[in-house]
């Protein structure tokens, strides 16, 4: 048990700074490049924070933990928005962008609402499939969204109104040195998040069997919020520093491509079984993807706010609490 203890630290101190070295480096590029900071969030910083994600769902794919497969992206998916995205808010106010209201979040949903579907048209008992045919529309959906942030970036912000031509007054920007080191400081994050979520999600599962605690609940609880906290780090950082695009990106980016890739390529592997003991988690699910496409059209316009941010976060503890109660 101490083991476990001692390489979750290092697992927590390595995702810390992983964090830090991708919104640098990925802020960098951005700046560099005239590269919306939406879009490196939506694509290199989620891709990266989602790799804990995409690790624990194949290896439990392919060991035959369906249930932890599925129940890692649920409880992830969860945890990024009611938690991560509810914290975002409450330490300042998110501003969402014109393609983030009209294309992203309910793209996030449309994708949500696909997997239910997909999950519940093969019900037989209490068991459903989500077979490599489905898998495969996952994975095609997901290179199209990859696709529409290269047609994003090209256009950098002229969707928004905001004029594309920077005024470059750092020499260093210019250099060639400038855009290694940022490569280097993106792909030193990724490595740091992946070992260092490793190392928490394999400690806090070890302490959580040795415990007693039924798998569906470690997958959703402890898996997800571990699995997320790439995320939970990333985000906080970057919306500590200002980088609200960068934010807001990486946790939309994280819920489309936690279910798109992951589940779409775990799918393809090995078909997964689904129990419809999840479909109350995914319904919240919905619910939670349905309120992110409401906040900017209610209250304060085109921002998500503090209030917002504390609904999401009491959602949250109410969701864990309801789970706890379940399995006492």
């Amino acid at each position: 048990m101490i083991l476990q203890i001692f390489l979750m630290l290092v697992g927590f101190v390595l995702l810390v700074k992983g964090a830090d070295f991708l919104v640098d480096g990925g802020s960098n590029i951005a700046k560099k490049f005239h590269i919306p900071e939406l879009v490196i969030g939506l694509t290199i910083v989620s891709v990266g924070t989602s790799m804990p994600e995409l690790m624990v769902s194949l290896t439990s794919a392919v060991e035959g933990h369906s249930d932890m497969s599925i129940g890692n992206v649920i409880g992830s998916n969860l945890a990024n928005l009611l938690l991560i995205l509810g914290l975002c808010a409450i330490i300042k106010n998110l501003k969402f962008k014109k393609e983030t209201k009209f294309f992203e979040s309910p793209f996030a949903l449309l994708i949500t609402i696909l997997l239910f579907i997909m999950a519940n048209n093969k019900i037989t008992g209490q068991t459903g499939t989500i077979d490599r045919a489905e898998g495969i529309v996952l994975v095609v959906l997901c290179v199209a969204f990859i696709i529409y942030n290269i047609i994003m970036a090209k256009k950098g912000e002229d969707f928004d109104g905001i004029s594309k031509e920077l005024v470059i007054t750092n020499i260093e920007m210019n250099s060639p040195r400038y855009v290694i080191k940022s490569i280097i400081f993106i792909a030193l994050g990724i490595a740091f998040l992946k070992f260092g979520g490793d190392f928490v999600v394999n400690s806090c599962v070890e302490i959580a069997r040795r415990i007693g605690m039924s798998e569906k609940l470690i997958s959703v609880t402890i898996i997800a919020i571990a699995t997320s906290l790439p995320e939970l780090v990333t985000s906080m950082v970057a919306t500590k520093k200002g980088e609200i695009d960068l934010a807001i990106g990486n946790i939309i980016g994280s819920c489309i491509f936690n279910i798109l890739l992951i589940i779409g390529v775990s799918a393809i592997i090995t078909p997964i079984s689904y129990s419809i003991n999840y479909n109350k988690d995914v319904i919240i699910l919905m619910i939670a993807t349905l309120f992110l496409g409401l906040f900017p059209f209610i209250g304060k316009k085109d921002e998500m706010t503090r209030i917002n941010g504390s609904i999401y976060l009491i959602g949250y503890v109410a969701y864990m609490v309801s789970l706890v109660v379940q399995n006492i």
